[in-house]
């Protein structure tokens, strides 16, 4: 063999095959074990992540100054076809690699999460709309209902009364002057129902979350809530995403439409709907809110951190810290800055 040649090592599940830079065939050699589905899922998996087949690494060890090159086989026009029986065979393994990662993405906290934090907008967009109808269609016939304060009460009541006069009786307030029909009746009982329904699955949904987050995010979702902590990861496209963010990048998480806004030249927004939730901004006077988010941002950018790189999770101590510094801000901006 010529020193400085270039050698390299074409591969596929099926062959290892050296060449010269003139494309001739050196040394081969052929995976000739028992050949299963399972068998051939395996040194699939392994060519995924990179590693070299055995065949591969006995050529490398003859030719020691050869590239293996994984890509090479499917560049290679002399690469002989796969056999009819192989192409089956390449098939079923496929599939089992397949239903593996499904079982692997299982395992992921962040993907469980994101399909949990979507589950539960889905369902409270729904519950929102159905709730209001619910309300609103009782309404109709129990006037002397208050539709603010037994807002929560009225679709239990409906969903458990014989008729609408027992539904009144529940809410405690006086039998309407007018009913229902019967087909009527039935049809607002089967949405209040589904009303009540709904607020059962939401609830499930939101304290999986909590469960889940609370575990995998400790310091953020003690310093914004499980629910918001768990929204803020999904947004970011991971835990790990969003512990490499900029703090200035989190603080306006959420703001799609302001941000689409300041590409056209409106100002920039001080914060995402996720940090604009938490009552120490949302509650705040107008003209500190920025400073509050701002600062917020920059503790959660820690927080997650402490998370992600498995630090000590904060305790109630340095949340109360946190918050208290929140309220300084507040004292030292009591009024709005004079307009110039």
């Amino acid at each position: 063999m010529r020193s400085g040649w270039a050698v390299k090592i074409h591969y596929d599940w099926r062959l290892s095959r050296v060449l010269d830079e003139d494309g001739n065939v050196l040394d081969v050699i052929l995976w000739d074990a028992r050949r299963t589905p399972s068998t051939l899922a395996e040194r699939l998996s392994m060519i995924q992540a990179g590693r070299l087949l055995p065949e591969t690494r006995t050529l490398l060890e003859r030719f020691p100054e050869a590239t293996p090159d994984p890509l090479g086989a499917m560049s290679d026009p002399n690469w002989p076809e796969p056999e009819e029986g192989e192409a089956n065979l390449l098939q079923e393994a496929t599939t089992i690699l397949a239903k593996r990662g499904v079982a692997d993405a299982a395992g992921n906290i962040d993907r469980r999460l994101d399909m949990l934090v979507s589950a539960t907008a889905e369902l409270r967009s729904a519950w929102t709309t159905n709730e209001a109808r619910c309300v609103e269609w009782a309404g109709l016939f129990i006037t002397e209902a208050d539709l603010d304060n037994q807002r929560t009460m009225i679709p239990l009541a409906i969903a458990d009364a014989p008729n609408i006069d027992g539904a009144a009786t529940a809410l405690g307030v006086a039998p309407p002057a007018h009913a229902p029909t019967e087909i009527e009746w039935a049809a607002l009982k089967s949405h209040a129902s589904g009303v009540v329904t709904s607020s059962q699955r939401l609830q499930e949904h939101e304290d999986a979350i909590r469960e889940i987050a609370s575990d995998y995010i400790p310091s953020l979702s003690a310093l914004m809530g499980p629910l918001g902590a768990a929204k803020l990861v999904v947004l970011a496209g991971g835990r790990e995403r969003l512990a490499r963010m900029p703090s200035g990048s989190l603080q306006v998480l959420g703001a799609h439409a302001a941000m689409a806004a300041h590409r056209r030249g409106a100002p920039p927004p001080k914060h995402g709907a996720i940090l604009f939730s938490m009552p120490q901004v949302s509650h705040s006077p107008r003209w500190v809110r920025g400073k509050i988010a701002r600062f917020l941002a920059g503790k959660a950018s820690i927080a997650v951190r402490v998370d992600h790189f498995d630090g000590v999770p904060w305790d109630q101590e340095q949340i109360d810290g946190i918050n208290g510094e929140v309220e300084a801000i507040k004292a030292k901006f009591p009024k709005p800055p004079k307009r110039g």
